[in-house]
């Protein structure tokens, strides 16, 4: 270009030639520039396509369309819900406590009556003699559903007078409001929610309330397992995390539960005239469970804690007995057996105090839940629901806590999804307490799951 401009020069074209040629390196540079850009962006594109392929998928362009019939209802709902929390929190109902238990089983009967449900009440097969409420529907469709929750909690009597049901913001306080009273609440209102609308699409809805979830459901196992085979899919209704606490969640497996029991046998003697004859159970105790304590690893799926110890006699005595007892969680099976045997190896290996005896024993705990595969589309689509409110689920593999899916999800006949029941924190603590805000996302998450799962 500059070669073309010195000729026309040459011709007299030009008088100045100084501004022509800033004109022509101002154009030579922009033109430059350009193409540098250019390829910058290029560039750029062509390293991020990748990652702006996967947000595509990740987040969905446009949010899908709530129901608003169905959000409206919960919303209406959320007041009543929260006086039924104050209702059901009022009655102290702790796992041996058969007054406040029978009285939560006439409270949840006389809803599920009310609903139109035929009820019945059977006694758990252990424990203080409370009742499981049953209540069967009889609809028009072609799915057989169970809803499942607990009415007893872990606080004893007299709790109530130090941790009392109060709001403070978006909280609800109160003992057992979210481990599970919370979920027998949105059961029963999302029920009427959709009473309320007609639906009958289902061919048979039952409803289950047990007593003794929190101390296994020894006495009620039979029933959760023989009614949950009869049907295509159960929910059930222990609490969610909280926002600021884990996230609300969807649940496809819980270890099971146990009790390891360590007994030591030795003989009593006079504490201060004669110790030296006697055999201390304690000590031997204590040796064991100090070499024992560690004793889950290795083995894939165990978790082992020593939780109780206790001795008989005076204090004056060399104690002839004492028994230790530990916590047992397990999410392979046969891991809790493995773990029992390996604890029975380490104590026969090694004894501090001569002539004891020690004795190790696995109780008959709640096995671990594991969904079968089906379960997985159902809470996929739990998380669909939720993207109509603009909210995140969570589905969770696993989880430590132990639950009543696992007698449901035994055979592996039903599909079993866990933790529809109301967000909260603090369970089997004090202050325990359940999000106000999460009211209305759970009633509408149940009863939309509902309306899918009753789809031709």
């Amino acid at each position: 270009m500059v070669e073309i401009v010195l000729q026309l020069m040459h011709h007299g074209c030009f008088c100045d030639p100084l501004p022509v040629l800033m004109s022509v390196f101002r154009t030579i540079f922009n033109f430059v520039h350009l193409r540098l850009f250019q390829a910058i962006c290029l560039a750029a594109a062509a390293a991020m396509s990748p990652w702006a392929a996967a947000q595509s998928v990740a987040q969905p362009a446009v949010q899908p369309a709530a129901d608003v019939v169905l959000l409206q209802a919960a919303r209406r709902a959320e007041p009543e819900v929260i006086e039924t929390l104050r209702q059901l929190v009022l009655i102290e109902s702790g796992s041996q406590h058969l007054p406040g238990l029978l009285q939560m089983a006439d409270a949840v009967e006389s809803r599920l009556k009310a609903l139109g449900f035929a009820t019945q009440r059977h006694k758990t097969t252990t424990g203080v003699g409370a009742d499981t409420v049953l209540g069967t529907l009889q609809g028009q469709g072609t799915q057989k559903i169970m809803l499942m929750a607990h009415l007893d909690t872990v606080y004893p009597v007299g709790t109530l007078k130090t941790q009392p049901f109060k709001r403070e913001g978006q909280r609800l306080y109160g003992p057992g409001i979210a481990d599970d009273k919370g979920g027998v609440a949105t059961i029963l209102h999302g029920l009427k929610i959709l009473a309320d609308l007609g639906w009958r699409n289902y061919r048979t809805l039952t409803v289950l309330f047990n007593p003794d979830e929190e101390v296994g459901s020894r006495g009620s196992k039979d029933l959760i397992m023989q009614q949950a085979d009869a049907h295509d899919v159960v929910l059930s209704f222990e609490p969610t995390g909280t926002h600021d606490h884990f996230g609300e969640s969807l649940v496809l497996g819980a270890a099971g539960a146990n009790t390891l029991t360590m007994e030591v046998k030795g003989r009593a003697s006079h504490a201060g005239v004669s110790p030296a004859e006697g055999r201390n159970a304690v000590i031997e105790l204590a040796h064991q469970l100090l070499q024992t304590k560690d004793a889950a690893k290795g083995i894939p799926g165990a978790q082992l804690q020593w939780t109780q110890v206790a001795a008989n006699g005076p204090r004056n005595q060399i104690p002839a007995s004492a028994v230790a007892h530990a916590d047992v969680r397990s999410t392979v099976p046969g891991s809790d057996q493995q773990l029992a045997d390996a604890v029975k190896a380490k104590v026969a290996g090694s004894r501090a105090v001569p002539d004891t005896e020690t004795t190790i024993q696995l109780g008959d705990g709640r096995p671990a839940f594991r969904a079968i595969p089906a379960a997985s589309a159902l809470a996929e689509k739990g998380q669909s629901i939720y993207l109509e409110l603009g909210r995140k689920l969570q589905i969770l593999p696993m989880i430590g806590g132990a639950t009543d899916a696992a007698w449901a999800g035994r055979s592996g006949k039903a599909v079993v999804v866990e933790s529809f029941g109301l967000p909260g924190y603090g369970y089997h603590a004090r202050d325990e307490y359940i999000d106000i805000d999460g009211i209305v996302p759970r009633l509408y998450l149940m009863t939309r799951i509902l309306q899918e799962l009753g789809k031709p």
